[in-house]
């Protein structure tokens, strides 16, 4: 089964119906990227699609044509906040965890200047055993993001907001509207995304998120966690701490950090 076969009307938000319509639509439409490694991990095949999108990534990152891109690191030609994600899960061998035998596909920025993949990776095994890996990837970007903001002058372009996050759940791609998440907590190479009902692993950054979130409404409020402060329900004050009550089934209590109370006290208007 084609892990982007279009999930059913029940697994999608429906909130925005013809978004969604679109979605499915274009996933009959997608295009997948593929890429051969070899046991190494070195790229030994492209496909059309994997070479218009990695190609222009590895001669900026690396300063290396198109046609030298063959046996190189496929690792490399990721920016470097994405390298150890990716390697974790090339090396990954725990079928609980983050499976290579039998992966589970994740969303990640790894292009240049910013694209949002859908990435699958599976061992395949000759009669020798392991002989390689082969990579699958989905550019869903347009369909995640605002289009990208008009700069001025010689500045670089603002990344591209985000509308809805990308995850798998049980082989399926569900888009999650953002003003149904209520808070996003780092785990190791992981976001866990949180809403009223459930909660979703991601391998967005908190690093990404915070890039790519409406600062009006989203805050990182620790290290480990961005609030929507839409969905706050108390400001815990305590003499040493600060904690933001969140509208989640568990009623978490977010830490806030000392530099973050500040700001966190001033958008909610509290004195």
């Amino acid at each position: 089964m084609n892990p982007l076969d279009p999930a059913p009307t029940s697994m999608l938000p429906t909130s925005e119906p013809h978004r969604n319509e679109t979605f499915q639509h274009k996933l009959e439409q997608f295009n997948p990227g593929m890429v051969w490694l070899d046991a190494q991990g070195n790229v030994t095949a492209f496909n059309d699609v994997a070479m218009q999108v990695l190609g222009p990534a590895g001669e900026q990152s690396l300063g290396v044509t198109q046609d030298r891109l063959f046996g190189i690191d496929v690792v490399k030609l990721h920016p470097e906040k994405s390298r150890d994600k990716l390697r974790f899960l090339l090396q990954s061998q725990d079928s609980k965890g983050c499976p290579v035998k039998s992966p589970a596909p994740v969303a990640m920025m790894i292009n240049i200047p910013d694209r949002i993949l859908m990435i699958k990776v599976s061992k395949m095994t000759g009669s020798n055993g392991t002989c390689g890996t082969c990579m699958i990837f989905y550019d869903v970007t347009d369909i995640t993001t605002e289009p990208p903001e008009r700069q001025l002058g010689n500045r670089e372009p603002a990344p591209r907001r985000l509308f809805k996050i990308p995850v798998y759940q049980m082989n399926r791609v569900i888009l999650i509207d953002l003003k149904d998440i209520v808070r996003f907590q780092g785990d190791g190479h992981y976001t866990t995304i949180v809403t009223k009902d459930d909660h979703y692993l991601s391998n967005l950054s908190l690093a990404d998120l915070e890039l790519r979130l409406d600062s009006s409404i989203y805050l990182r409020v620790h290290r480990s966690h961005i609030v929507s402060l839409s969905h706050a329900v108390e400001l815990v004050k305590a003499e040493d701490s600060v904690n933001l009550v969140m509208a989640d089934a568990q009623r978490t209590s977010v830490p806030v950090s000392r530099s973050r109370a500040p700001q966190l006290k001033e958008m909610l208007g509290v004195i």
